[in-house]
């Protein structure tokens, strides 16, 4: 089960409708050895695409040479879906590199609402999971 807090999903979601109608991609950092994400950090899609995103390998490299520093990990690796419902496609599930991670998707398919869902890839296997939104931990 992902346990996030409602700021940081507020974060993903603007990320994602300030992208769209790109797909937005990030990462939510927290303390090594926990579950518990703690703070966001939006990151660029190289591929600046309705339908694909991929992380920009520069960015990406500093993102987690700065997360190493500070004693981080990446707990959640979000990104968006512009038309489509939030469950991995084919290519987001061979991308998945950390199978600690939770991987969220955010839907921005709809004008107003979104939807928001959680799923752990490990080895290709894919598996959904609840998502507790709190405010605080």
């Amino acid at each position: 089960m992902l346990v996030i807090r409602a700021d940081l999903v507020d974060a993903m979601v603007a990320h994602a409708r300030a992208d769209h109608p790109d797909e937005a991609c990030g990462v939510l950092a927290g303390p090594e050895g926990s579950d518990r994400p703690e703070r966001h950090i939006a990151m660029l899609n190289a591929e600046r695409s309705p339908t694909f995103y991929r992380f920009d390998s520069m960015e990406q490299l500093r993102v987690h040479r700065a997360m190493e520093a500070a004693g981080e990990v990446p707990v959640v690796v979000y990104h968006s879906h512009t038309a489509t419902e939030p469950y991995p496609s084919r290519t987001d599930i061979s991308l998945a590199q950390e199978p600690d991670a939770h991987y969220v998707l955010v839907s921005t398919r709809d004008p107003v609402d979104h939807e928001l869902r959680s799923y752990r890839i490990v080895d290709g296997l894919v598996t959904e999971e609840p998502v507790t939104i709190v405010e605080q931990y």
